[in-house]
C-alpha cells in the first residue's frame, strides 16, 4: 500500500528530490534539514506541505520515513526516531552503504519495519537546490531487507516505483555492498588517485583532453561523504583494491618488455568489456 504522509529528513538533492516526487503524486510531505534556510527553500518551492523545527515531528507524522542525511548521521538518526515513529510506519534510506544501517534497524527492533534503500540517480552537486523532479524516473533503487522484514521491503520497493518512477531490486545487504564496492566505490578511488597525480604533476595551465576530464569526473565528488562511505565499506573494498596490483603488474611487465603483443592484449581486456556496455 503507497503511504499517504511521507517524512524526509535530509534535503539535499536525493532527499528534496524524493520530497518533490511525493509532492508530484499527491502525497503530504513533511521534512527536516539542519539548515533552516534549507527547511525555508524546500516550502517555498513547493517540496514540501511542512517543515517543523524538530526532526522528531517529521517522524512522528510519517508512514514512511526517509533518511536522506550522510551515511554516518543515517546511523544515530535511526536510532533517535525510531521510537517517534507510529507502530505502522515503516522507515528506510538512501546510502550506498546498507549493512550498517540494516544491522541498527535490527538491533533497534525495527526489522519489521525497515528496509534500507540505494538509488542509483545520484548527482555531483549538493543541497535542495540540485534537486529535482524526476531524478528517479527509470533508475535503480536496490532495497535490501532486515531479517523479518520481507513485508516492509516489498512496500517500500512499491514506493520507489508507484511514485518515484523507478525500478526496485531486492538485495541482501551483503551482496549489495559487495557489488556496489566494485562497482561504485572503486571507480570513485580511482577517479580521485588520477585526480590526485594529475594535481600533482600536471604543468600549471596546461590543457586536459576530454579523456583526462573523463576519467576523473568523479573525482570531484564531496571528500566528506565519500569518507564516510569508504570507511563504511572498507572491509569490502580493500580486497578489491588488493586485487589491481596484479592487472598493473601485467602490464608494466609488458611495457618494461617492449612486448607490443601482451599490452595490446592487456587494453582488448577492457576494450571489449566497454563495449560490450552501447547498445
Amino acid at each position: 500500500m503507497r503511504p499517504t504522509t511521507l517524512g524526509v529528513i535530509g534535503l539535499g538533492a536525493i532527499g528534496g528530490s524524493v520530497a518533490r516526487e511525493a509532492k508530484r503524486a499527491g502525497l503530504s510531505v513533511t521534512g527536516w534539514s539542519p539548515d533552516p534556510a534549507e527547511r525555508r527553500a524546500a516550502l517555498s518551492q513547493g517540496a514540501l506541505d511542512d517543515a517543523p523545527a524538530q526532526a522528531a515531528e517529521v517522524a512522528r507524522a510519517a508512514e514512511l520515513l526517509i533518511l536522506a542525511a550522510l551515511p554516518a548521521a543515517n546511523l544515530e538518526l535511526l536510532t533517535k526516531l525510531g521510537p517517534c515513529l507510529s507502530a505502522t510506519a515503516l522507515a528506510t534510506d538512501v546510502g550506498s552503504v546498507k549493512r550498517s544501517i540494516v544491522a541498527r534497524a535490527e538491533a533497534l527492533g525495527l526489522a519489521a519495519r525497515f528496509a534500507g534503500s540505494h538509488p542509483f540517480a545520484g548527482t555531483q552537486a549538493h543541497g535542495f537546490d540540485a534537486s529535482r523532479a524526476g531524478l528517479f524516473t527509470g533508475a535503480v533503487v536496490y532495497v535490501t531487507p532486515t531479517r523479518g522484514g520481507a513485508t516492509a521491503a516489498r512496500e517500500i520497493a512499491h514506493f520507489w516505483e508507484s511514485v518515484c518512477g523507478a525500478r526496485a531490486v531486492a538485495m541482501d545487504a551483503t551482496a549489495h555492498d559487495t557489488q556496489i564496492a566494485v562497482t561504485s566505490h572503486l571507480p570513485q578511488v580511482i577517479a580521485s588517485l588520477l585526480g590526485r597525480y594529475l594535481a600533482e604533476h600536471v604543468p600549471r595551465g596546461a590543457a586536459l583532453g576530454p579523456g583526462a576530464k573523463d576519467t576523473t569526473r568523479l573525482a570531484a565528488s564531496e571528500p566528506g561523504l565519500w569518507t564516510e562511505i569508504l570507511l563504511m565499506n572498507r572491509d569490502m573494498l580493500l580486497p578489491t583494491l588488493r586485487a589491481l596490483e596484479e592487472p598493473l603488474g601485467e602490464l608494466e611487465r609488458a611495457l618494461e618488455s617492449g612486448d607490443a603483443r601482451g599490452v595490446s592484449a592487456w587494453l582488448d581486456r577492457g576494450a571489449r568489456w566497454r563495449r560490450s556496455l552501447e547498445p
